[in-house]
C-alpha cells in the first residue's frame, strides 16, 4: 500500500487503480476491494490536493463541470453491488487501460491553445467517469487527465492536481454510496491508512517537482500485471 501511493501521487492520476492493482495481485476478495481503494483513496488524493494546490498546480474552473457531473453517478456506481464475476473483468479492463498508458508512455500534446472546458462537455463526460469510478472503485482521474490535456484544458503537471481533487470528489461520492449498501468496511482499514499516508508524503514530493518517467513505467507494469490476473489469465 505504501508503494500503491507513492506511484499514485508521484504521477497524480492514476488513483485508486494502484491499490486496487497491489489488492488484485494479493487475490484480496471484491467486497474488500472496492471499500478499501475508496477510502484509502480519499486520504491520499486530500492529502495530494492540498500539496499540488500549494504548489500553484491546480486550477478550480477546470475540474468542477466535472465534479458536477460525476460526483452523484459515483455515488450510484458506489451502491451497486457487481457479483465478482462480472467485477473482476471490468476492473482488469480498467488498469490495463491505465497501464498500457503508463508503460508505453508518450507525450500528450495538446490540440490548441489552452482554453477552459465548455461547462456542459465537462458535465456530460464526467457523468460517465463518475459512474465508472464509483462503480470499479477506481477514481476516474485516469480517463479525466489525458482528455484536459490532449483538450487544451490543462497542461500537464497541472492536471495532476486538478485530477487529485477529481478523484477525491468521486472516492467520497463512491464510498457513501457502497457504504449506504454494504453499510460496513473493511477491518484492515486503519494499518493500510498508515502505509499509504507515508507512500503520498513521499510521492508528492516526486510529482510536485518533476514527473518521473521510470516511475510512471513501474507503475504501469504493475497495472498490467494485475489487470491480467484479474482476467484469470494466471
Amino acid at each position: 500500500m505504501f508503494l500503491g501511493a507513492a506511484l499514485y501521487t508521484s504521477v497524480g492520476h492514476a488513483g485508486a487503480s494502484a491499490y486496487i492493482a497491489f489488492m488484485a495481485l494479493f487475490a484480496v476478495p471484491p467486497i474488500v476491494m472496492r471499500p478499501t481503494a475508496l477510502t484509502l483513496n480519499i486520504l491520499v488524493a486530500s492529502f495530494a490536493s492540498y500539496r499540488y494546490a500549494r504548489a500553484g498546480l491546480f486550477r478550480w474552473r477546470v475540474v468542477w463541470p466535472f465534479m458536477l457531473g460525476a460526483i452523484p453517478f459515483a455515488f450510484v456506481g458506489g451502491g451497486i453491488q457487481l457479483p465478482g464475476e462480472y467485477y473482476r473483468p471490468i476492473v482488469g479492463a480498467v488498469l490495463i487501460f491505465a497501464g498500457t498508458r503508463f508503460l508505453w508512455l508518450t507525450e500528450i500534446r495538446p490540440r490548441y491553445a489552452l482554453h477552459d472546458p465548455p461547462v456542459w462537455i465537462g458535465i456530460l463526460l464526467g457523468t460517465g467517469i463518475g459512474f465508472l469510478a464509483g462503480l470499479t472503485g477506481t477514481g476516474g482521474g485516469i480517463f479525466l487527465s489525458p482528455l484536459i490535456i490532449f483538450l487544451a484544458w490543462s497542461d500537464l503537471r497541472t492536471a495532476s492536481g486538478v485530477a487529485a481533487v477529481f478523484i477525491l470528489g468521486n472516492s467520497i461520492a463512491g464510498l457513501l454510496g457502497n457504504v449506504a449498501v454494504v453499510r460496513s468496511l473493511p477491518a484492515e482499514l486503519p494499518i493500510y491508512a498508515v502505509a499509504v499516508m507515508l507512500g503520498a508524503f513521499v510521492g508528492t514530493a516526486f510529482g510536485t517537482k518533476s514527473a518521473a518517467t521510470f516511475v510512471q513505467r513501474a507503475l504501469g507494469l504493475v497495472l498490467i500485471i494485475a489487470g491480467l490476473k484479474l482476467f484469470g489469465v494466471y
